[in-house]
């Protein structure tokens, strides 16, 4: 069945369109959310996935699809120009701290556009934006411009109140108004997007680790469990890439590590599969909250 034309992009003079668009996934279940939603709407999905992350669900939801194997920027590029991508999205979660790995180099196998481009193109910090606004200005100038996968799904954004049937205590709200500024000044600082917080003492600070790791930490400096966890969009959240992702692998994590609440932040941050997550939180007893503006 034809379905109403798509446009990716924010641009007031883009017209609607089926062209392919590019997709670059990494871990975690958003981009085969992505891939499906693109696949109802009848736009075509050229797929470079970051082996070992990705999911391999993607080989089926993508009208054509390459496994990345190794830190090869011409690998992607010329995947997309085949398929004749004007404009790319990312999607996923990538695991950063394999770029510390020893021998990565020899283990990554880089091509000469990827070393020229981590080694030669001048920026201040190797922090997430800096790095990835590098990798959108790459694409650029072979004429691909990077959206947001948002502009496909907006849907996935969680509207604001409290989404389980279990409110947060008067404690884990004190708690959560402690570590609400804390995360924004975080993501303000590009480090991470989530703070660990129980009886206002800070336990854990997302860093290069990500989410669930950063949450296991703080389970095991907090043995008596019921901290809470707030995780919020960099103040000047760039859509195209890096927004904050929660799901049932979330709420698993919490469980395992002792955590009873998750303030995240409405119209800014992704849940996914919002009703099986919603579920899991009330399975555990574990209460979901979602904030429009700092608490106070």
């Amino acid at each position: 069945m034809m379905t109403d034309p798509v446009t990716l992009g924010s641009s007031k003079d883009r017209v609607p369109t089926r062209a392919p668009v590019g997709l670059l996934a990494c871990g975690g279940r958003f981009p085969v959310v992505f891939a499906e939603k693109a696949r109802e709407h009848g736009v075509p999905v050229i797929c470079v996935a970051a082996a070992g992350m990705a999911d391999p669900a993607l080989r089926t939801l993508c009208t054509e699809f390459t496994w990345l194997r190794r830190m090869s920027l011409g690998t992607v590029i010329r995947a997309f120009r085949r398929g004749g991508v004007r404009e790319w999205t990312m999607a996923g979660k990538f695991e950063k701290r394999v770029m510390f790995r020893p021998w990565r180099w020899v283990h990554f196998v880089p091509d000469w556009r990827m070393i020229r481009f981590w080694f030669f193109r001048g920026r201040k910090t190797n922090t997430d934006d800096s790095i990835l606004l590098g990798f959108i200005d790459e694409f650029r100038a072979e004429g691909m411009e990077c959206v947001s996968a948002l502009d496909l799904c907006p849907e996935l954004l969680v509207s604001e109140g409290v989404l389980t049937r279990r409110r947060p205590s008067k404690s884990e709200e004190r708690d959560i108004a402690f570590g609400w500024h804390l995360a924004r000044e975080m993501g303000r600082l590009d480090v991470g997007q989530s703070v660990m917080v129980h009886e206002r003492a800070v336990l854990a600070v997302e860093a290069i680790e990500g989410t669930d790791l950063a949450i296991l930490r703080a389970g095991e400096l907090c043995r008596k469990g019921g901290f809470v966890v707030v995780k919020v969009a960099k103040p000047e959240q760039d859509r195209r890439f890096d927004v904050p992702t929660v799901g049932t692998q979330t709420i698993e994590t919490m469980r395992r590590a002792g955590a009873t609440a998750l303030a995240i932040e409405a119209g800014r941050t992704i849940v996914i599969d919002q009703a099986a997550t919603v579920a899991l939180a009330e399975k555990y007893g574990i209460a979901i909250t979602s904030l429009v503006s700092p608490a106070a």
